[in-house]
């Protein structure tokens, strides 16, 4: 079976992989900069495309009963499909036009293939996420009202076919449609999210009741998803634009590929370190970037009073007060993160730490046995603990040895 997957998916992928740098091309080709290549995304959507394809190559040829690999596939060829269908007709006919063959048919598609795509990622790839089933039954109608955005997809692609071309191109606002299309295309997007936070409650759900190796999995999801959202908004708000363009393109792939490593269950219960330095450092970040401005900017105030000018002390004694921060800082983080996101592991510290204590002033042997295995009992929590001590050896052993 996965050999026969792998038949499938493998082309399938490498074809998605092909269609996303033939868009990267003729975007070259029709005069892209660097800066244009960052500022439309074509850079970012790209290397989406080509991470999703990746991504659901591997997952259906090595889990070809779960759908979420075809779902993959699915995703990166409509993304792939956008991202060269669009550039292919610009080129071919605008920047040097009859110059290719299928130039209208390219713009057709590039113009709204991005609804399944979109569609699947926001909806199925949460619900269904990560063994392919839905939680139960009484999911089935938020499935069914998930696949209205892409019936509605199939309506618009015929309506637009008379529009393929130049007009789609240079005039995308002559291509107006009837009112109760209109009132459709209008709702689209917003039923996508609405049936979107269906499915992610979902996941919330699934997870809740979750034990195991798949709590390890939705875990992964909401991490490179919370990442992948905290870098778009960091994108859209924070100054540096160039910067944080770059820094996005090496987040996008951060979600397919987190979804491929849960559901092939790669390295599953790292995640919980992942998840504990990122709150650790993230937070210490934070708060030695605030310490570092508010320094900088009380001394530089001070100064000026003092001084009547400003100087580089301030800076100066910011930074050495962040460099003898940032360890006694760190342990009051970490302490305060354990004690509140990781209780079990901050209890099973403090008994260990105290159990040591003990066990350099105890000398009776009963009692250290009865504290070691209440110890275990309380950190491991086993079904049952027990304690076998070698009996000391008789005269009688002793000679023999």
């Amino acid at each position: 079976m996965s050999t026969r997957a792998a038949w499938i998916a493998v082309p399938l992928g490498s074809l998605n992989v092909a269609l996303a740098m033939l868009g990267l091309l003729f975007a070259g080709l029709n005069g892209y900069s660097l800066i244009r290549y960052l500022e439309e995304l074509v850079l970012a959507t790209s290397i989406l495309a080509v991470s999703v394809s990746v991504v659901g190559m591997i997952v259906a040829s090595h889990r070809p009963r779960n759908p979420l690999g075809w779902i993959f596939l699915a995703i990166g060829f409509t993304q792939s499909l956008v991202n060269s269908g669009w550039p292919y007709a610009k080129y071919a006919l605008r920047t040097d036009p009859a110059s290719l063959p299928g130039g209208p048919l390219m713009a057709w598609l590039g113009s709204g293939a991005w609804i399944p795509g979109i569609s699947l990622m926001l909806t199925f790839v949460p619900l269904l996420f990560p063994d392919g089933r839905l939680p139960s039954r009484r999911w089935r109608p938020v499935a069914w009202l998930s696949a209205v955005p892409l019936a509605i997809f199939v309506v618009e692609m015929a309506w637009l076919w008379p529009y393929r071309g130049r007009t789609l191109i240079e005039h995308p606002g002559q291509v107006k449609p009837g009112a109760l299309l209109a009132i459709t295309l209008d709702l689209l997007f917003p039923l996508m999210l609405v049936c979107g936070l269906a499915c992610v409650f979902s996941l919330m759900v699934r997870f809740w009741y979750s034990r195991g190796v798949e709590r390890q999995q939705i875990k992964s999801f909401a991490y490179a998803t919370t990442g992948f959202l905290a870098t778009l908004v960091a994108v859209e708000y924070l100054p540096f634009e160039p910067i944080m363009l770059l820094l996005a393109l090496l987040i996008v792939p951060v979600v397919p590929v987190a979804l491929g490593l849960s559901i092939l269950r790669y390295r599953l219960y790292e995640i919980d370190i992942l998840i504990n330095r990122t709150l650790v450092y993230g937070s210490l970040t934070a708060m030695l970037v605030l310490v570092y401005l508010g320094g900088v900017v009380a001394l530089q105030a001070a100064l000026r009073v003092l001084t009547g000018q400003e100087s580089a002390l301030a800076v100066v004694a910011s930074t050495l007060a962040i460099a003898a921060l940032v360890n006694p800082l760190r342990r009051r983080v970490q302490a305060f993160v354990d004690r509140h996101f990781y209780r079990r592991k901050y209890d099973a510290t403090k008994t260990l730490d105290a159990f040591s204590i003990r066990l350099r002033d105890e000398t009776q042997l009963d009692t250290l046995s009865e504290d070691l295995i209440g110890v275990v009992t309380r950190t491991v929590q086993p079904a049952h603990a027990s304690l076998w001590l070698r009996p000391k050896p008789g005269p009688k052993d002793e000679q023999a040895n």
